[in-house]
């Protein structure tokens, strides 16, 4: 090898690796959520919280309200923020755990779910979620709408289930207050939620409403109904 070929192949090599560095660098974001630090609360406290022997947060609504149930209360926007971190595409891997708090109307579901694309009015986001009550109902249509996809503020549940029922939800077997690991991969309009490690997607959503250019941040997500968990959120993109 002349001493031409070798500087060239020597400053490649030294190029790729430096690329490496940089990806590494640039790659997945862990947060263990051990604590509330790091998180910008909206209408709900967060604390250190262990459950089922796992150190993690435990996010509860404090928008006023009797029983948390009042019109403002269930119109409140409930989130816990992650600050300083901005998402487009990606993935987002967490666990979770949703149950009914005890001091809310009979119906509550648990839901416990993850928003991206925040805006910073803390109104307009994707979101991604599950109604952990849901996934072993005797009723098999309440089965049906164990997982669910929203975009506030104008595509509700409601307004989705109404105007296109069945498009944004589905089945998974879900018990409440149990640690459950998600998964959300999100690419241009289409994100699609994995539960429980499967290899195959929950659901399939091809129409995100916030477009193939959305960006924002990433927030712990709950209904003023839950009494919910979060640990190991890992952000990648």
């Amino acid at each position: 090898m002349d001493r031409r070929t070798f500087f060239t192949t020597t400053v490649a090599g030294l190029a790729t690796a430096h690329a490496g560095v940089h990806a590494q660098a640039g790659g997945p974001r862990q947060f263990p959520l051990t604590s509330p630090t790091g998180l910008r609360l909206h209408n709900v406290t967060a604390v250190a919280a262990m459950l089922d022997g796992k150190a993690g947060v435990r996010v509860r609504s404090n928008v006023p309200g009797p029983g948390g149930a009042s019109p403002a209360a269930l119109a409140a926007e409930t989130l816990a923020l992650v600050e300083g971190l901005e998402f487009g595409d990606g993935v987002i891997e967490v666990e979770v755990a949703g149950s009914p708090r005890t001091d809310v109307f009979a119906d509550a579901r648990g839901f416990v779910g993850v928003a991206f694309r925040v805006q910073p009015d803390m109104r307009t986001y994707d979101a991604l979620y599950l109604r952990p009550t849901n996934g072993r109902a005797d009723d098999q249509v309440r089965r049906n709408h164990s997982v669910q996809y929203i975009s506030h503020p104008d595509w509700t549940w409601q307004r989705l289930r109404k105007e296109t029922p069945e498009k944004y939800e589905s089945y998974v077997d879900l018990v409440p207050g149990q640690w459950t690991r998600v998964r959300i991969e999100v690419r241009g309009t289409q994100a699609r939620l994995f539960v429980h490690g499967q290899a195959q997607p929950t659901l399939v959503v091809n129409d995100l409403k916030t477009g193939q250019g959305g960006r924002g941040a990433v927030a712990l997500w709950i209904d003023v109904s839950t009494d919910a968990h979060f640990r190991n959120l890992t952000v990648s993109g």
